[in-house]
């Protein structure tokens, strides 16, 4: 598939966490040709065809800042919505109800989980490339080599989504989607054309994603009021 031929397309929204490489991530998404901008509202995440959780470091930092500018809510309604979101890193973390990074302070909970920190004969953090392993059943994931920037980790996928995962030391979780909403341990961003054709195919099928999780959903929301 030519990535170069996404010119066009709902807009492509980045969460400021304060935790991360933003011009990484807007770079990433202009080499598909679409044109991100970065969010300053709550209303914004909600317009935005696609949205971009990223982040690096601190759970608490993370979450600290989206408590601060009062975007908790707005995510947690897209991801249960699962209308096209992206959590990268740090933001896959943060979708999930805790970090043992930062006892007592909650996450989105949006996912049922908590990381841990990497054990094992690995180095921690985890900094650099390595194989991960995807089902068939992915939308989004595929198996490959990517880049990694963690210390922390899943232990296991959420039940009810799909997820991919690698070896560093012990098993985790390198990522998980279900509808539109796609999660990376990992950074695509940093992770050359594997990276890139993950970001291609996001933007590509978690319209079609999301609105057949919906339907699904609807059905079996009918079914269970007859």
């Amino acid at each position: 598939m030519n990535a170069a031929r996404i010119g066009t397309g709902g807009e492509v929204g980045i969460v400021p966490t304060g935790v991360a490489n933003l011009e990484a991530v807007r770079s990433a998404f202009r080499r598909l040709g679409r044109t991100p901008r970065v969010l300053d509202s709550a209303a914004d995440i909600e317009r935005a065809e696609y949205v971009v959780l990223p982040g690096v470091g601190s759970f608490a930092d993370g979450m600290a800042e989206l408590r601060r500018r009062g975007w908790e809510e707005a995510l947690r309604r897209r991801v249960e919505s699962l209308r096209p979101t992206l959590g990268i890193c740090l933001g896959l973390q943060l979708l999930c109800d805790a970090s043992d990074e930062a006892p007592g302070i909650p996450g989105l909970g949006c996912v049922s989980g908590r990381s841990v920190r990497l054990d094992g004969a690995g180095r921690v953090p985890q900094l650099g490339w390595n194989r991960i392993a995807a089902p068939g059943a992915a939308v989004f994931l595929r198996p490959g080599i990517v880049y990694f920037a963690n210390s922390y980790r899943l232990e296991e996928v959420p039940a009810g989504w799909t997820g991919a995962t690698g070896r560093h030391g012990t098993r985790f979780v390198a990522g998980f989607e279900r509808g539109g909403v796609l999660a990376c341990q990992f950074h695509p961003e940093l992770s050359g054309r594997i990276g890139a054709a993950l970001l291609n195919r996001w933007l590509e099928e978690a319209p079609a994603a999301a609105e057949a999780s919906e339907g699904m959903t609807d059905r079996t929301r009918m079914a269970a009021a007859c």
